[in-house]
């Protein structure tokens, strides 16, 4: 295999696992904040706040790989590297 094909592979891999990471982060913390609200109604103006806070440090975290990801899909810096092992 070449080695622009693993670098497919590894961006595929991980943009792919981060969302799906993401997306069950997000999902696990606005069920609690549902139940918390639930069984403390009063709270819910703080846990609003702090909820978007953490939803949005998460999509932080997903958008950080997605653009580490195209970059080494785009200008791969281990490509001079890795073509200058022996064979």
């Amino acid at each position: 295999m070449e080695v622009i094909s693993f670098v497919a592979l590894a961006a595929g891999l991980i943009i792919g696992l981060g969302a799906i990471g993401a997306c069950i982060g997000i999902g696990i913390m606005g069920s609690k904040y549902l139940e918390s609200a639930a069984r403390q109604p009063e709270l819910m103006g703080e846990l609003q706040t702090k909820m978007f806070l953490l939803a949005g440090l998460i999509d932080a975290a997903f958008i950080i790989g997605t653009g580490i990801a195209l970059w080494f899909a785009t200008a791969n810096p281990f490509l001079g590297q890795i073509a200058n092992l022996p064979k």
